[in-house]
């Protein structure tokens, strides 16, 4: 099949390269140039295991292809794909201008039945609005489909090539059919392609999303509690996580989300409430308790140091919002970073891949490491940001070394308790008793 996807972020280059992995003729628009002509050239212009290789593989196979042309889009491909951004708008809803500018240029260029799929996350009746939008310039027929992804940041190659489910929200069967063929490919194992209405569509993104952030935050409300009444908060997931009806996944607390989807999705879904008259009380508090928890470590630092971290130094490791990302996008490291900052200490940092965007946010203002020991040299305290499987084994005797004092704070609860005590470190996590 010959298809065309608008937008090379994430989704939309994962999405066109897995596409065209499977057979069909590809072909990606961006407005940028300079990042066309170096897609064009061979390099991948994000961070994502695996990508790269089916990237240059189907380029020499001269399956996907890139191009500014939105017009050459529309002539190549029989489904147009739209993955926009829709970033979070001042009011916390969800900015539609880049969807419906394209939408509105496509009413004016197209010539033949075409399928436009929403693949970028939107508020429930934005399929209504587009289709719209696009109907204000032309006669001729299309078709609106919601299509939402579920790629994770770091695993979104596999999620896409072995998907748990893919969820198609058409009401024309001439696109739906379209859609089922196009996806064949990835449920030969027997996961579901689920049809629905377009608005149930657009909400279920939301709703996945918003109850994953929902259960991340209560576990991080637990780890508080646990500080408060001496409980292991270790213990408690263990014994909630082996709950057939909780599951064990997203019950590990830490220093908040971050990234492109939770934060921005929890907001816009909230949003979307007030403006239908309904008021989502939990992801109110979601959003608070978040908020909250991405400095929940600033306080014990500065019991730390009496109140004053000027003259201070602090190693960080990790800067991506999760592993296996270069992705800072609404990264607790950086809520920590400021923070450290306004309280005038100095911070040297290091990640495996998200330097270069780190560096692009805060220039001079910090020291940039070559590697993870380099970030704590002289330093009072290193403090673990993201959960890296580098940082995972450190070397003790190492990092002693190198540091003015033994003082480690995890916000990802790295390490075992008696572990890190026993290397003779002053240890503080989340959720559990880690001062020696």
């Amino acid at each position: 099949m010959k298809i065309s996807v608008i937008g090379t972020g994430y989704v939309g280059l994962v999405t066109g390269t897995c596409l065209a992995e499977t057979g069909n003729e590809v072909l990606c628009i961006d407005i940028d140039q300079n990042k066309v002509a170096q897609m064009q050239s061979g390099v991948v212009p994000i961070y994502e295991p695996h990508l790269d290789v089916l990237f240059e593989r189907n380029i020499k196979a001269n399956r996907l292809k890139f191009s500014t042309s939105l017009s050459e889009g529309l002539e190549h491909g029989d489904i147009i794909f739209l993955a926009l951004p829709t970033p979070e708008d001042e009011d916390g809803s969800a900015d539609l201008s880049y969807i419906l500018g394209v939408a509105k240029d496509i009413g004016k260029q197209i010539k033949e039945y075409k399928v436009i799929v929403d693949k970028s996350t939107v508020p429930v009746g934005t399929s209504d609005i587009v289709k719209e939008t696009i109907s204000n310039e032309t006669n001729v027929e299309f078709d609106v489909v919601s299509n939402p992804e579920f790629l994770r940041e770091g695993f979104a190659v596999d999620d896409f090539l072995k998907p748990e489910r893919i969820i198609v929200g058409s009401s024309s069967e001439k696109a739906t059919k379209l859609m089922q063929k196009l996806y064949k490919p990835f449920v030969r194992s027997g996961n579901p392609i689920i049809i629905m209405d377009e608005r149930s569509a657009e909400l279920t993104k939301y709703a996945a999303n918003s109850f994953l952030a929902t259960k991340i935050t209560f576990m991080n409300e637990i780890a508080n509690f646990c500080e408060k009444v001496g409980a292991d908060v270790d213990m408690v997931r263990a014994g909630m996580g082996t709950d057939s009806r909780i599951g064990k996944r997203f019950l590990f607390p830490g220093i908040g989300y971050g990234g492109s989807c939770f934060p921005k999705d929890v907001k816009a879904l909230f949003k979307s409430g007030q403006e239908n008259g309904y008021e989502f009380d939990i992801l109110k508090s979601v959003i608070k308790v978040n908020d909250i928890q991405k400095k929940i470590l600033i306080p014990k630092i500065l019991s730390q140091y009496n109140n004053s971290l000027k003259g201070k130094t602090f190693g960080i490791w990790g800067l991506a919002f999760k592993p296996e990302t270069d992705d800072i996008r609404e990264a607790p490291a950086l809520y920590m970073i400021d923070e450290l900052l306004k309280e005038g200490a100095s911070v040297r940092v290091f990640d495996p891949e998200a330097m270069n965007n780190v560096e692009k946010k805060y220039g001079d203002k910090l020291y940039y490491s070559e590697h993870m020991y380099d970030a704590t040299m002289d330093v009072d305290a290193l403090i673990i940001c993201t959960e890296w499987s580098i940082f995972r084994t450190p070397d003790f005797n190492k990092l002693k070394s190198n540091m003015k004092a033994p003082v480690i704070f995890d916000g990802r609860n790295l390490y075992e308790v008696n572990d890190v005590n026993s290397e003779g470190f002053s240890y503080t996590s989340i959720g559990r008793n880690t001062s020696n």
